[in-house]
């Protein structure tokens, strides 16, 4: 699994714990429903920490909750 499905999952799952929609996410975040889509449907490769920031904000979340998941440690980063 690639990170934008990774992120998209993990957007997902917390919607879904919660019961809320894309749109009521986008709204309580403030990061724009294209943006929140782009990100859900893995478009956006690369959304900037500060959009994460906000979303975990949006779901009343920290981001270290948000990325405590065993698939993000596990992750192989390609650093060049």
């Amino acid at each position: 699994m690639n990170e934008q499905e990774l992120l998209s999952k993990r957007i997902q799952y917390y919607c879904k714990l919660r019961r809320m929609s894309y749109y009521k996410l986008s709204c309580l975040s403030a990061v724009p429903m294209n943006t929140m889509l782009h990100i859900v449907n893995g478009v956006t490769k690369n959304p900037g920490v500060f959009t994460i920031a906000k979303i975990c904000s949006g779901l009343n979340i920290t981001m270290t909750e948000f990325f405590d998941a065993e698939e993000f440690e596990n992750m192989e980063y390609d650093v060049e």
